[in-house]
């Protein structure tokens, strides 16, 4: 690369990348009158207290008091340096209302139920952000502000899924047979996840809420008033089992708190119940998605009553020390397959990083229960992940070492370079929404793995499943579409400390998808019918035009409909979509209108000043060579035939359906050299596989809404503002 404008290799990011988030506590004897930026923070209380600058904590076998007086500490020094980088959600304004209904809602039930009200405030924003979401359910069956869980309901209310059912292959490795995760466990019928098995209590609250309250279930579903007043009945039964007494002061609130999640019996969550005593020290102030402001004043000298019942099991999971985690491996074993043949399963073993770099994070969303999911993947005969995230609460399990190679993408070459993060959604429907509690605790996850891979945190490394290329051009009808639009990728990279700010002037020619997550709403249909249109939600992308026209047709994804027709407003349909982060180079403007190179062609999606729908953004971008019409693009970065060894057999390089002409421009994310990891068959030693490395080069680009490879003697690189 000497010499050459471009990105540097993979390996080169660490190092050159500023790893300051909102994540990392200040180190003691820090200034406490500037934020991790070492900017001044803000005058006022931020919109949500930091997430899990733990630092200082050495473990929960350490006494509770202790520890707590150390953070105290820091925390006293830092009061001024109130994460200004989580700021995702609108700002207040003149004309927004603020101290509204939702606080008086708050106040109304903590009196009545005998809860510190910011105790009750500080659980619903680690549930909902203090949010409504005009009654949808989120992933896990939750409800309204308090996240009341109905489960049962809101799986008979779903329909569909993030993918065609039993037409997948997590493993995505064409030289073995198909992995099909409708073969062990999930249903190939279009059968709910659930079923008519028991739920567990965490999936019950609404149930209890409506039984301490006399609310009747649907009122606590749909009605923000009955839904707070069910969240401090909850909180108040959960203090009385626990053996403690109402108390006016939130630090005798911790173990009710830490019991919240999970149905009010065990205190269990007890990250959980950190990050509440965190907001109740650091403060919080957003808009809500009702367009009310809502302010819980800090109390930074607040600490919480130690509790002996709280304890962590002896470090076994790679994992941040400030989650709840466990290690739950997955099995690694024969067995006989259909045929009567021998097979083995569910992962791969290897020695990354050392056999193999980790490049990428992916995201999916589970399609099922926490608990059907740990059955699952703990099955020889099923696929498998790294990791599981509760949704409740944000608990941890790990089941495959990062240094082996679990099958979770569709796409092998991704597999062998990825670690995969399953998050508790067994709501099919995509319009369903992801607690507070789940974002932070994956982004304390996401930050750790990249922190220790030295993992770009941008968004051609941490991935969506729905990010994720085809293979081979048969293959990119049947990939995955989780976590879906309304994943808040903003959000989400600010709790990462990588927000997405502009870089460069208003005529960029690169920019950076970023529409505002709350009023950016696009019409879509599929969310519970086909074709019926789903109810109004924020979302993080955007559509995409053949015309700077809303009413011209949507561009066209040949992979995905060979016949040419346009793309659909499907939930699912990601053939005219931008998400948020995702930089592509700029093919042209008109108006409020910006044009961008994707799949191919120009593709069109509102971008006015007053209400921008992306930031000006600079880097890398690859064009054809000089003398090129156009050349092929690819799902997996191969090496050449010539590179592999007696005993392993080539792998055929086969080019997706689309293509780059003379003149487009793609960002570029990465380069590497071409990989293939040839897993020979069961190998409990990791002795016997092999990584073939050839001298083939690939650029990784943001083709569409995937991410798709093109071969270095093929492109030019140039860097663009």
């Amino acid at each position: 690369m000497s010499g050459t404008p471009g990105p540097r290799q993979h390996r080169s990011h660490g190092g050159h990348h500023d790893r300051s988030s909102p994540l990392d506590r200040p180190a003691a004897g820090g200034s406490g009158g500037t934020g991790h930026t070492g900017q001044p923070g803000p005058a006022g209380p931020a919109e949500s207290a930091d997430p899990s600058r733990r630092s200082g904590r050495a473990g929960r076998s350490r006494r509770r008091s202790a520890r707590r007086g150390a953070r105290l500490t820091l925390l006293g020094a830092a009061s001024a340096a109130l994460v200004f980088p989580l700021l995702p959600g609108p700002q207040a304004t003149a004309g927004q209302p603020g101290g509204g209904t939702l606080e008086n809602r708050f106040t109304e039930a903590a009196e009545r139920y005998d809860v510190p009200r910011e105790v009750l405030m500080g659980v619903a924003y680690l549930q909902s952000r203090w949010d409504t979401h005009e009654g949808a359910p989120s992933v896990s069956g939750g409800y309204g502000p308090m996240h009341l869980t109905d489960a049962r309901t809101a799986l008979n209310r779903s329909a569909g899924h993030h993918h065609p059912d039993g037409d997948d292959d997590a493993r995505g490795d064409t030289r073995r047979p198909a992995q099909r995760t409708a073969s062990a466990g999930r249903p190939a019928d279009g059968k709910r996840a659930g079923g008519s098995e028991p739920l567990p209590a965490r999936l019950r609250t609404l149930e209890r809420a409506a039984g301490l309250t006399g609310l009747p279930r649907e009122r606590l579903r749909d009605s923000a008033e009955a839904n707070i007043l069910g969240g401090a009945a909850l909180l108040a039964d959960a203090q009385r089992r626990l053996g403690h007494r109402p108390s006016a002061d939130p630090a005798d609130w911790y173990d009710a708190v830490a019991a919240y999640p999970g149905g009010g019996r065990k205190a269990e969550a007890t990250a959980f119940a950190d990050d509440v005593f965190d907001v109740l020290r650091e403060g919080a102030r957003r808009t809500t998605d009702t367009g009310e402001t809502v302010t819980l004043p800090a109390r930074p000298g607040l600490t919480a009553a130690d509790s002996g019942a709280r304890g962590r099991a002896a470090r076994g999971p790679e994992c941040p020390r400030t989650v709840d985690c466990e290690w739950l491996p997955s099995p690694y074993e024969k067995y006989k397959n259909e045929q009567g043949e021998e097979d083995y399963g569910n992962h791969d073993r290897t020695r990354r990083p050392g056999s193999q770099r980790i490049d990428h994070i992916v995201i999916h969303d589970t399609e099922e229960t926490w608990e059907k999911s740990l059955r699952l993947v703990q099955d020889p005969e099923y696929v498998s992940w790294n990791y599981t995230l509760r949704a409740s609460d944000g608990h941890i399990a790990q089941h495959v070492r990062a240094k082996d190679t679990a099958w979770h993408a569709g796409n092998w070459y991704i597999n062998s370079t990825s670690v995969g993060l399953e998050h508790e959604g067994f709501l099919a429907d995509p319009d369903a929404w992801y607690t507070e509690a789940m974002y932070r605790s994956s982004a304390r996850l996401v930050r750790y793995l990249a922190d220790r891979y030295d993992i770009p945190l941008d968004r051609q490394h941490v991935l969506g499943h729905d990010n994720v290329p085809g293979t081979t051009p048969s293959a990119v009808k049947g990939m995955h579409t989780d976590p879906g639009p309304y994943w808040d990728w903003d959000h989400y990279f600010r709790l990462l400390g990588k927000p997405f700010v502009p870089h460069g002037g208003p005529r960029s020619k690169l920019v950076t998808i970023r529409p505002d997550y709350a009023t950016n709403r696009p019409p879509y249909t599929g969310c519970e019918t086909k074709g019926e249109p789903c109810r109004p939600h924020g979302s993080g992308a955007v559509r995409l035009h053949s015309a700077p026209d809303a009413s011209s047709p949507l561009v066209k994804d040949i992979g995905l409909r060979p016949d040419g027709s346009p793309s659909t407003t499907d939930v699912n349909d990601v053939g005219a979509r931008a998400s948020t982060g995702q930089q592509y180079a700029v093919a042209g403007r008109k108006g409020d209108w910006t044009a961008v190179w994707y799949l191919g062609q120009k593709a069109w999606f509102r971008n006015p000043r007053s209400v921008p729908a992306a930031v000006p953004a600079r880097g890398t971008v690859a064009e054809p060579r000089p003398g090129a019409q156009e050349i092929p693009v690819y799902g997996r970065a191969y090496p050449e035939k010539s590179a592999y060894p007696k005993g392993v057999p080539a792998q055929e390089l086969t080019p997706l359906p689309y293509t780059v002409r003379a003149g487009q421009r793609y960002v570029v994310g990465g380069t590497t050299h071409g990989a293939y990891l040839y897993a020979s068959g069961f190998d409990p030693d990791a002795s016997g596989f092999r990584v073939v490395r050839g001298k083939q080069r690939y650029y990784q680009i943001q083709l569409g809404h995937r991410v798709a490879f093109v071969k270095a003697e093929d492109v030019r690189l140039v860097n663009v503002r």
